[in-house]
């Protein structure tokens, strides 16, 4: 995370820009992120000098399931995401406004707190319960408010990064990172992702008991691309716990978004011995399980094996050596062992990664929210205007009735959060 230690104004868009194209932005970049700063402290009506940060989303270029597993992903920050501000209180209530529509919601610090299922209040409400079980004791409510250029429902973790922004900004407000629970556990950013990711999920994460979590269950690769991104960089990471393994520059070119014993997970179980692959086969064979048969264990295992284990070790080998051609082969891999073998791939999102091929995409993918998401595209600078025209009259053309909706823009890897301000 990035410590930009602001003393100006966050309301003046110009000053914070300029502090923020030194951070590592672009310059585009960080005025559109000082403008979405400025909307969110608009949304506190006058609360002086308010706590700030930026959240960026993320985008999975590879490792579609496999963090939650103990896989391996590649992911960067995108330049898009949210800007939450805050105002402490002098009681433990808390609320929060989104500046899109003024919605304003308001509940305690309370570790019994039962958020409501279905409603974009139950990611800030699960932060606030996790945080007063896991920090009891004296507490602190504030007044929040955000603004958001990620797209929601996109594949993009709007949600986590939501989630992430209101951590922070209550960490801040009643100083957690000086808390003896909170040192005990969490010592560096990549600690505080798979914290986080346990918020999320509802596990147990050290000696920070867990509780329900949001309501699915999801691993920690979100939070660590919005904590740890490194601009112009797309790194890969194992999970469970979280482990930083390399950051691979990115070519010259843009991403481009469409909006049996003890082993603690499936990558712990497969490096347990030489034979164990064969193994794990041979007993999930023998399930007999309505949710999960025999044959549907052995798609998710053979997705993980090649997605994990081969896929994303050789791009980034490929990445790291400038070969487009073998990293867009392995991508298109990636994508059809989705589509053959996670299954989890609309007709909307497999059309979409064909034809940015076919309109000279260097590689394309989909991603996020199973069966739906984004898909993303690797194209070359100088011919950005033309791909997006193409890429998008294309897709407009096969399903019309999505044009309306669809979302197509350019961005690069981005720098990790912000905190813009105490």
């Amino acid at each position: 995370m990035i410590e930009l230690d602001y003393q100006g104004d966050p309301a003046d868009t110009a000053a914070l820009a300029d502090r923020l194209a030194g951070a590592g932005f672009a310059d585009a970049a960080a005025a559109e992120r000082a403008s979405l700063v400025a909307k969110a402290v608009a949304g506190l009506r006058g609360s002086p000098r308010p706590k700030a940060f930026l959240v960026p989303g993320r985008i999975e270029v590879l490792g579609k399931h496999t963090d939650y597993a103990g896989g391996r992903t590649m992911v960067f920050a995108t330049e898009r995401g949210f800007a939450v501000v805050a105002s402490p209180r002098d009681d433990r209530r808390v609320t929060i406004t989104a500046t899109a529509d003024g919605q304003r919601i308001e509940f305690p610090l309370d570790a019994e707190l039962a958020p409501r299922a279905g409603h974009w209040s139950n990611y800030p409400m699960t932060v606030a319960r996790r945080i007063a079980r896991n920090f009891p004791g004296e507490l602190r409510g504030a007044d929040l408010a955000f603004a958001s250029d990620l797209p929601s429902a996109a594949g993009m973790s709007s949600s986590s990064a939501m989630m992430v922004g209101v951590f922070l900004a209550l960490a801040e407000v009643n100083g957690l990172a000086r808390r003896p629970e909170y040192l005990a556990n969490i010592r560096s950013t990549t600690d505080l992702a798979g914290y986080l990711g346990t918020i999320e999920n509802g596990q147990t994460f050290g000696t920070l008991p867990g509780d329900r979590g949001v309501g699915t269950f999801g691993g920690s690769e979100d939070h660590t691309a919005m904590l740890e991104g490194r601009p112009g960089r797309v790194s890969q990471y194992s999970y469970c716990p979280v482990r930083f393994e390399r950051a691979v520059a990115l070519p010259p070119g843009l991403w481009r978004e469409h909006a049996g014993g003890d082993e603690p997970h499936l990558a712990a179980v497969l490096a347990g011995s030489p034979d164990a692959l064969a193994t794990l086969t041979a007993i999930v064979a023998t399930s007999e399980r309505e949710d999960f048969n025999a044959a549907s264990l052995a798609s998710r295992l053979s997705h993980f094996v090649a997605e994990s284990e081969q896929i994303v070790p050789a791009a980034g080998d490929a990445l790291v050596v400038g070969d487009l051609t073998a990293f867009g082969r392995l991508v298109d891999r990636s994508q059809e062992i989705a589509e053959r073998l996670l299954g989890n791939q609309v007709p909307e999102t497999c059309h979409l990664a064909a034809i940015a091929r076919e309109c000279g995409a260097a590689a394309a993918c989909g991603f996020g929210a199973g069966f739906g998401g984004s898909v993303w595209a690797l194209v070359a600078t100088d011919d950005v205007e033309p791909f997006l025209a193409s890429w998008a009259g294309r897709y407009h053309a096969a399903y019309p009735r999505l044009a309306a909706t669809s979302r197509f823009f350019a961005t690069t890897a981005g720098p990790a959060a912000v905190r813009v301000c105490r």
